[in-house]
């Protein structure tokens, strides 16, 4: 319940209404202004002549005039309690006291308020009411007081998430070391015991809230260098991942491959990956892999065809034996070129997965493919995905030796290759998830037959 009254330069506090003074203490001279005083006394109601209320205090003589109909009522025979606010200057430091008796709350202001923005309570349900009204910047605490007492107080302060960073001193007339210690214990910065010095109490303040500014300060440094260095880390993976998908696109160029095939592969093989996350698919296979940096790596797949003859990759009509020998050794070419930037790389992860991709995305599943007639099991499972994911995408493109097949055409190949081709169980992921697989490969062939679209 708030009590708004008037304080002078020298003066003691005046009720703004009758001009009467509030009480005996002298207030340091800061100007004219407002202020709310909390006690949680008993008080008196006295009518007005003007219809107003005056609460008196019987403890101390505080006067306040409260005009409003429901705090009036809520006023009536009950606790006043009016929050203290001495010398409002927000450009200091705040500082909460909480004492059940008024001779401390006074001793304490008298001490402080010179320095600081003063706020009292004189219970603990009011103390924690203030520090979420005000959140002073440091709270001191006395132990001892009825109902709800210090330590108490603090837990329910540590317990939320506005005040638990608020620093707490208790000022206490508990001097014994096991006091001291449940206080340390429970979040206390500090341990005080009365009678206190206000010089020493003063300058305990000042060391606390200035290791609360420099944490802070801190905080604020650790957050912007975060910053810069993600930044930093964006801007190098972006540079990166163009750097990849500028090789994987020279590839496909020389390929005759257009219409965005590494976006379609990537697409293919996330959507894959995300099925088998889903149905628990290989689940210890897969839960040590940073699933974004295994669909980068999967850009390098083809590395090895860099080192295969135009007339080849361009050959409209049948490939000779020869040639398709060569056009087979685009696997271990790309395994080799990568294994070479691994080993003189820091980074290992990425280039490990990219190396398995290239080398093993033509083996099949009963060890009729290439490079190495690796069967099951054997054939490492980013070959056995890229499998299907590549046949797939080969299947429903555009090619200088075949026209596209649709979409149903391309899932009874894979099906057909089922055992033999490809891992069964995947297989079977990719049936779960076909509907994407055609979603993407429409995309692509509506951007082909309109380039602008999209844009």
């Amino acid at each position: 319940m708030f009590a708004t009254v008037k304080h002078t330069a020298h003066g003691p506090a005046q009720d703004e209404d009758t001009g009467e003074n509030a009480s005996a203490f002298e207030f340091d001279a800061c100007g004219v202004g407002e202020f709310e005083f909390v006690f949680g006394c008993s008080a008196s109601a006295q009518h007005l002549p003007d219809g107003n209320e005056r609460f008196l205090d019987r403890h101390g003589g505080y006067y306040s005039t409260i005009a409003d109909d429901a705090t009036r009522a809520a006023c009536n025979d009950a606790e006043l309690c009016i929050e203290y606010e001495h010398c409002m200057d927000k450009a200091q430091n705040s500082v909460l006291v909480v004492d059940d008796e008024k001779a401390n709350i006074m001793a304490l202001t008298e001490s402080l308020s010179s320095e600081y923005t003063v706020y009292a309570a004189m219970n603990g349900e009011n103390a924690i009411k203030a520090a979420l009204k005000y959140l002073p910047d440091i709270i001191l605490l006395d132990v001892l007081m009825p109902e709800m007492d210090g330590y108490e107080v603090l837990k329910v302060l540590k317990s939320k998430a506005e005040t638990a960073h608020i620093p707490v001193i208790f000022l206490t007339a508990k001097s014994d070391a096991e006091s001291e210690y449940i206080g340390l214990s429970l979040g206390a910065v500090d341990y005080i015991t009365k009678p206190f010095v206000p010089l020493l109490l003063r300058k305990r303040i000042e060391v606390h809230l200035l290791v609360e500014a420099q944490k802070k300060e801190l905080i604020d440094l650790n957050g912007n260098l975060q910053e810069m260095v993600d930044a930093k880390t964006k801007t190098v993976v972006e540079l990166k991942n163009a750097i990849l998908k500028t090789m994987a696109e020279i590839v496909d160029f020389r390929d005759d491959i257009t219409g965005e095939h590494v976006e379609k592969i990537q697409g293919y093989l996330e959507t894959v990956l995300n099925a088998m996350v889903k149905e628990g698919v290989y689940k210890e296979a897969i839960a040590s892999w940073d699933l974004a940096l295994v669909l980068q790596s999967a850009q390098l797949h083809d590395l090895g065809k860099i080192a295969i003859a135009d007339s080849i990759l361009k050959k409209p009509g049948k490939l000779t034996d020869s040639e398709f020998a060569k056009i087979q050794s685009h696997t271990e070419f790309g395994s080799k070129i990568i294994g070479k930037i691994r080993a003189s790389a820091s980074e290992h992860s990425f280039l490990d997965h990219a190396k398995v991709f290239a080398g093993t995305h033509h083996e099949k599943w009963d060890g009729t493919g290439y490079p190495k007639g690796l069967k099951g099991e054997e054939i490492p499972l980013e070959g056995r995905l890229m499998a299907i994911v590549d046949v797939y995408d080969a299947l429903v493109s555009r090619r200088p030796y075949k026209e596209p097949y649709s979409h149903k055409d391309a899932t009874a190949v894979i099906v057909e290759g089922k055992g033999s081709h490809f891992d069964p169980v995947l297989v079977d992921v990719f049936l779960s998830c076909s509907d994407t697989f055609e979603a993407i490969a429409m995309k692509n062939k509506a951007e082909e037959t309109n380039p602008r679209a999209g844009t």
